[in-house]
């Protein structure tokens, strides 16, 4: 919780990839984790200014980079 990131990649097949796209999960887009649950199912990231849910199998699938601290939003 609280790192940041930026997207290189969104590695999903079919219509998952094109709904992350669509949310502006796309490569150069800095994120940041915001919540996790405990099991790890899903995680809470803050993309864009808004805050999405994804399910552990989708975000396992985007690829980041981490930031340097200067850049962390």
């Amino acid at each position: 919780i609280g790192d940041a990131a930026v997207i290189q990649s969104v590695e999903t097949p079919g219509s998952i990839r094109r709904r992350l796209i669509d949310l502006g999960f796309i490569s150069g887009t800095p994120i940041r984790c915001v919540l996790k649950k405990r099991r790890g199912e899903s995680a809470a990231f803050l993309i864009r200014h808004t805050v999405i849910a994804l399910r552990w199998e989708d975000s396992s699938r985007i690829r980041v980079s981490g930031l340097p601290p200067e850049e962390k939003p």
